[in-house]
């Protein structure tokens, strides 16, 4: 991946907010960790479901990003997990999850990242996932690649559903049948499956080759959308994306893939090509 200082040197708007989306998710990981070390002290809310969870963390580190946003870009406009969408007069959008992957954070395991997109118009041309955790950073901007800590990433297109994990997600909105079939039909065709509690991690994972691929029956934006520019980037595939207001709103259907995986997982999760 080009350095940062390199990134589109025609497209000085999307350089800059590249790098600033880099900053502010490492200062947001640095938050984020902060309350990851004293999570005994913080209190715990449920909202859709028990396993539904939000935290002071969750409403702080993304008034952090927010702020920062706003500082650097004030006509920007934002869609965050906790706030919702904020308007503003120009092309760009950021679409942010301040922590993703809440229950596994709040439990004390690894895997959780913040998560950042920027969206031009009807393309998302910058994201970044940062899992503080992990040390690991992951970039891809419009043109330019996909990188985890400074490391191009490229995907393998020898990679197919047998000889890698799928990774896989389910919540609520899922029914059990639909969440059962997918299962049931990739362990028959001799795949295998990885359910981590963070989407945007997972679709992260997809981009660097740790996962062949990625589905969630049911997804909004802020978690998916920094994860499907690091996959484009690296040379695989994603479902096509609506960015108009109620979209943005709603969840939808989430795959990414590395290329030679693609078609067997869209099969599998019964989506037309």
């Amino acid at each position: 991946m080009a350095d940062a200082q390199e990134l589109e040197v025609q497209d000085v708007d999307l350089r800059n907010r590249f790098e600033c989306a880099l900053e502010i998710a490492k200062k947001a990981g640095e938050l984020a960790l902060r309350y990851y070390s004293g999570r005994e002290g913080l209190v715990i809310e449920s909202k859709a479901t028990l396993h539904d969870l939000v935290s002071v963390a969750d409403r702080n580190v993304e008034t952090l990003i927010r702020e920062r946003i706003s500082a650097a870009f004030p006509e920007d406009r934002m869609l965050g997990e906790e706030f919702g969408l904020t308007g503003g007069r120009s092309p760009y959008l950021w679409v942010f999850d301040p922590i993703d992957g809440t229950l596994p954070f709040v439990a004390g395991m690894p895997s959780w990242c913040v998560s950042i997109a920027v969206v031009k118009q009807d393309e998302i041309v910058a994201g970044v996932v940062n899992a503080p955790r992990l040390d690991e950073v992951y970039a891809a901007a419009r043109g330019v690649g996909a990188s985890l800590n400074d490391k191009p990433l490229l995907l393998d297109p020898l990679l197919n559903i047998r000889n890698t994990t799928m990774g896989f997600g389910a919540n609520h909105h899922a029914s059990p049948e639909v969440v059962g079939g997918f299962i049931r039909r990739l362990l028959e065709e001799g795949g295998n499956f990885l359910r981590n509690g963070s989407g945007a991690l997972s679709l992260a994972y997809v981009a660097a080759g740790k996962l062949g691929g990625y589905y969630e029956p049911y997804m909004h934006a802020w978690d998916c959308f920094a994860g499907y520019c690091l996959v484009k980037e690296a040379g695989g595939w994603h479902i096509p994306v609506r960015t108009d207001d109620d979209s943005l709103r709603r969840g939808a259907t989430v795959i990414a893939a590395a290329p030679g995986t693609a078609g067997d997982l869209r099969r599998l999760a019964g989506i037309a090509a």
